[in-house]
């Protein structure tokens, strides 16, 4: 078995260095020009400096999407983009537009590049053509079933890598090129500004026949037009494993650091618990299923892994997310008097019952006996977002564990 990479998003320096803490192989990260994700936080340079330092420090890679599909008037500041990139010197960037890719074999050929699922990579053909062009690995379209994934296997370079996407949201596009957003609102997917409309509700009408609602259908060699539901494949890590990828991504550079440890933990221990014996991963399935549930979620599918979905297992036919945990900072000092140091990300209070949700996998149930604000002061809850706190949660309390809260689901 070839050694496999867990592929963990982050949005902001915070995130990044939860993803490391809680498991993540490797880490991929957008700057504030040229990816996908206009609305994430994303990374000042000052910041992806900091992070893939950090990152490096704790033997985790870190990948920069520049994955834009480029007009002329961008080409420009994408070499400028490129040439600071070359200074802080990522694992690899990950790109779509052949342009680009150029520029980037021209500006900083020591960067691996990864070619993006942007770039509709369905065959193995496909594969041969980059890796002649310098490219270390691409990314399967999403298209793609586990049985195709091991052809294309089979019949590239050993040394070329494979990533493939196995949670998170599956975009209503071909391999994520989305027009619906450019086309309803103005906002280009292609350039980094979508808006997410194949998560809205639609039904079709034929203008001669009102009031007549029409199911909409895939052909042989397509996709569907409005959004799915959520690939998650935390049951099928047997296939995964021995399909013949390198990279097990996990989507969501726009997910808070709760979803992030959560997913990376998750998958961190299905993936080892895996590698030491199948039947460990078996055994601890229960607990996979509900850490899983613990986070921000839609329905899930295993998407085209085993073949062409149906409407029924890739149409979602609920759109409202299930909460289960609302996010409430991490621990980002513990002082000599183990108190916690947190930036508060939503309110709680003295007396309520919280967890520590740590990187090894256990979960702390713990009461609130303390909270001190920045001035030392003792309060019952701290009433501003983002407001730096001490907190005495009478147990040992470890840098980077992370606090969360049980919630009412919400269905």
């Amino acid at each position: 078995m070839r050694k496999i990479e867990l592929l963990v998003p982050a949005s902001s320096l915070e995130v990044l260095k939860i993803a490391v803490i809680f498991g993540a192989d490797a880490v991929y990260i957008g700057g504030e020009a040229f990816g996908l994700r206009a609305k994430a936080k994303n990374f000042s340079h000052d910041d992806m400096k900091e992070g893939i330092a950090f990152a490096h420090e704790h033997g985790v890679k870190v990948y920069v999407t520049v994955n834009i599909l480029a007009h002329n008037y961008d080409l420009a500041g994408v070499r400028e983009y490129l040439t600071e990139l070359k200074e802080l010197k990522p694992d690899a960037l990950i790109i779509a537009d052949p342009g680009i890719f150029t520029y980037a074999r021209e500006i900083c050929p020591e960067i691996e590049c990864h070619i993006s699922t942007q770039a509709n990579n369905t065959n193995y053909e496909t594969y041969r053509f980059w890796y002649r062009l310098g490219a270390k690995r691409v990314v399967t379209a999403r298209e793609l079933s586990l049985k195709e994934i091991r052809e294309i296997r089979a019949n590239i370079p050993d040394d070329m890598e494979i990533e493939t996407f196995i949670h998170g949201a599956m975009c209503i596009s071909y391999s994520g090129r989305c027009l619906l957003s450019n086309y309803l609102v103005g906002r280009d997917a292609n350039q980094g500004a979508c808006t997410h409309p194949c998560r809205w509700k639609y039904s079709v009408v034929e203008e001669k026949r009102p009031g007549e609602y029409m199911p909409v259908y895939e052909n042989e060699r397509g996709t569907y037009i409005f959004n799915s539901k959520d690939l998650c494949m935390i049951e099928h890590m047997d296939d995964v494993l021995n399909s013949g990828i390198d990279s097990l991504k996990i989507e969501g550079r726009m997910k808070t650091a709760l979803y992030v440890a959560t997913v990376a933990r998750t998958y961190r221990k299905a993936i080892d618990d895996y590698l030491e014996s199948p039947e460990k991963y078996k055994a601890n399935m229960p607990w996979y299923q509900e850490q899983i549930s613990n986070c921000t979620y839609r329905q899930f599918t295993t998407g085209f892994f085993y073949g062409k979905p149906d409407q029924n297992t890739q149409i979602y036919d609920n759109n409202t997310y299930v909460k289960e945990y609302t996010y409430l900072g991490y621990a980002e000092e513990v002082d000599e008097k183990g108190l916690a140091h947190i930036t508060q990300r939503n309110k709680f209070c003295v007396g309520e019952t919280i967890e520590i949700m740590k990187p090894d996998g256990r979960n702390l149930s713990v009461t609130v006996r303390t909270i001190y604000d920045e001035n030392g002061e003792s309060v019952e809850s701290a009433p501003h977002p983002q407001q730096k706190l001490a907190v005495d949660l009478g147990t040992e309390i470890e840098k980077y564990d992370l606090l969360r809260r049980a919630e009412a689901s919400e269905n």
